[in-house]
């Protein structure tokens, strides 16, 4: 069989040793007897599995008493409504950076909430291409936070700095989480959904500081606080989801040795596949440079049909899911923390071979 180099922006690559230990665990969880598919959520197996899994995501963001960490589902769409609606209360002023299409959903998202959102900057004239810069961001005076998505994955840009707010900073981190170290000295929330760094679809992480929760008489399912005194038990969780984060996080420590060498591994993929890029006569970039994603390579060969051409030659050399985002069409890679440097390679290779053939 071919190998498959995976490039897919979400769901995206696992590591093969993680493929390896859950074949050898599915029929036989720990010594059950049984997988962890059909454990109760409320046994001890599983219990102990949540807590060990909250505990690995608190030590790779050094997470000290002031956080809660909670393991949730709904994924980063259910996030653009609980963020404002357990960190602001109604009417409060809640401030917003535009940088692309999850952003603008949750932006979309809060104005349901009956907040004063405000889009303090965009990168709307620029087609996204570009972040706003730092003289752009002026947050009001009495907001409660200032949201921002700390990676865009279908424009390929990425806050390699986070701007400085006087507002604490609430970060969608869904497509860069544990890929690199962020700062969370000015954050008061960050959530990440799985599905791209860490795990499958259906459990999304969120970290939160105690001293920004409110007391909203939410429904129970939305408030922060019913599934912090539940200990992200509150109704039954995506257990499996939660069992492949756990042994992401075991691969991301164990395997590849920590966030820094993670960091640096992530940093040369992306600098290969852009310097290809860069050196080519085909293909392009219009991401501004600074901006540019480690995570999300956008890129094109010029023309929709030579993006096709591009995108079908790949597939016939074992090269998948290079496809753009679909509201924009054009080329995209994925470097997620699964995909190798050797899988990077393949691309870049396909690259050469289908600029030569032109």
């Amino acid at each position: 069989m071919t190998s498959i180099h995976n490039f897919y922006a979400g769901p995206g690559a696992l590591p093969k040793p993680v493929m390896e230990k859950v074949q050898a665990d599915l029929f036989n969880y720990r010594g059950t007897g049984v997988s962890v598919m059909e454990l109760s959520h409320r046994s001890e197996p599983i219990v102990e599995l949540i807590e060990d899994t909250v505990a690995r995501v608190r030590a790779f963001l050094a997470l000290d008493a002031d956080w809660e960490v909670l393991l949730l589902q709904g994924g980063g769409s259910q996030q653009f409504l609980m963020a404002p609606l357990n960190l602001s209360r109604p009417a409060e002023q809640v401030d917003y950076l535009d940088t692309g299409y999850w952003s603008r959903k949750a932006i979309n998202e809060a104005g349901r909430c009956d907040r004063d959102v405000r889009i303090i900057a965009s990168g709307a004239s620029s087609d996204y291409n570009q972040l706003p810069t730092p003289e752009q961001i002026k947050t009001r005076a009495d907001s409660r936070y200032l949201h921002l998505c700390t990676n865009n994955t279908v424009v390929g840009t990425q806050w390699h700095r986070l701007p400085d707010s006087k507002a604490p900073l609430v970060l969608d981190a869904s497509s860069d989480f544990l890929s690199r170290r962020i700062p969370l000295d000015n954050v008061s929330c960050l959530y990440a959904h799985a599905q791209k760094n860490i795990g499958l679809a259906g459990v999304t992480v969120v970290a939160v500081r105690k001293d920004c929760l409110l007391d909203n008489e939410l429904p129970a399912y939305l408030d922060y606080r019913s599934h912090i005194a539940a200990n992200s038990n509150y109704h039954t969780p995506p257990v499996f989801s939660v069992y492949i984060t756990n042994l992401m996080l075991r691969w991301l420590e164990s395997e590849i040795g920590g966030l820094d060498a993670m960091a640096e591994i992530n940093s040369r993929k992306a600098r290969l596949l852009y310097d290809a890029i860069d050196n080519s006569k085909l293909f392009t970039s219009d991401v501004h440079l600074p901006d540019r994603s480690l995570m999300n390579v956008t890129f094109s060969s010029g023309s929709p049909d030579g993006d096709e051409d591009f995108i079908s030659y790949c597939k016939q050399r074992g090269v998948i899911g290079v496809e753009g985002h679909r509201t924009r069409g054009g080329l995209r890679a994925s470097l997620y923390n699964a995909v190798t440097v050797d899988n990077v390679q393949a691309l870049v290779d396909a690259m050469q071979a289908f600029e030569r053939a032109q």
